[in-house]
């Protein structure tokens, strides 16, 4: 297992700002471009990590200052479990570096709850929670769907139709809010920019040709996750980015990852980075993946319930930094 103390002991003898800082190695070949890779954590607060990956001491309010001077990218989950206030993102985006970004995790609200069900009030208000409040800062949406939905194509299908793919649709949705958010929302979003989305589905009846289809259909990329077998592992390529969950290699986000299984993912995001694929990718459909010159890769380890994620994360850092573009 691989953890904060085991991973700096990799090859590497600089310190976790020095790795986050350091100028970025040439690419491993020179015929092909890279995408920007982004490797981080899901989530940033959690108890086990202090006096281990946070130094004793710290105070709790400087733990994203921290965590953001060694990873470049976080997925935000509090904004799973519910909505939170612009004063919060406006806070986050100012203890963080000019060049992160933040992953945010869509309401549970809209996937466990409503089941993607008549959501249109509920995007309104998660999309005016606050999150334009990050600006440049705002990375990719996660939806992550309970593993009791089953997959029903024009549900889907209508649920995707309503994403947001640049700000200036996401402030239209965010002033179509309701009462919940009403005296607090944030609607102005700023210059117009791209968004994306991903989803990570997890019943069994996923596993189908059509529900790759509909996901290429709307420029929406499947989650590739690690599971430890307990939900779905495929591989499919459906958007410009790769965006990639690891939940832990045996025991779901307690278990850490050995160095073979780091190099395992290293070896896919090179090659996922580049515009191609793994020859032995897993993948519910055959037809083929948009094609891509580079791909943009986001990977988030979400083995948190020890203090695995930290030290794994440095550790796949360290492995990709010959293929990380300058």
């Amino acid at each position: 297992m691989v953890t904060w103390q085991t991973a700096a002991s990799t090859g590497s003898t600089s310190s976790p700002s020095e790795a986050r800082n350091a100028p970025r190695a040439e690419r491993g070949s020179p015929e092909r471009l890279a995408g920007a890779i982004r490797v981080g954590i899901s989530g940033w607060r959690y108890a086990s990590w202090r006096g281990r990956f946070y130094p004793r001491g710290l105070p709790q309010r400087r733990e994203l200052e921290h965590a953001s001077s060694v990873f470049d990218s976080i997925e935000l989950n509090g904004s799973f479990y519910s909505l939170q206030r612009p004063e919060h993102y406006d806070r986050w985006r100012s203890e963080t570096p000019s060049d992160f970004v933040f992953s945010v995790k869509g309401s549970r609200y809209i996937t466990h709850m409503l089941k993607l069900r008549r959501v249109e009030p509920a995007l309104g208000n998660f999309f005016a929670s606050g999150m334009a409040n990050l600006r440049s800062k705002l990375g990719p949406f996660l939806w992550q769907l309970p593993p009791n939905l089953k997959f029903d194509p024009e549900r889907i299908d209508a649920f995707l139709s309503l994403l947001p793919h640049d700000t200036r649709a996401a402030s239209a949705l965010a002033r179509r809010h309701d009462e919940r958010v009403a005296g607090r929302a944030e609607t102005a979003f700023g210059a117009n920019r791209r968004l994306r989305h991903a989803i990570e589905a997890r019943h069994p009846s996923f596993v189908a040709p059509e529900f790759i289809a509909l996901l290429r259909s709307h420029g929406v990329a499947f989650v590739v996750a690690d599971t430890g077998d307990k939900w779905l592992e495929y591989e499919d390529v459906t958007a410009d980015f790769v965006y990639i969950r690891l939940h832990g290699p045996k025991k779901l986000y307690a278990s850490g990852y050995s160095r073979a299984a780091l190099e395992h993912w290293a070896q896919r995001i090179r090659l996922w980075s580049r515009g191609l694929a793994p020859r032995d990718a897993r993948v519910i459909s055959g037809a083929a993946a948009p094609r891509a010159k580079t791909r943009d890769l986001y990977c988030y380890f979400d083995n948190t319930d020890k203090h695995h994620a930290p030290g794994d994360a440095l550790a796949l850092m360290r492995m990709l930094r010959t293929s990380l573009p300058r």
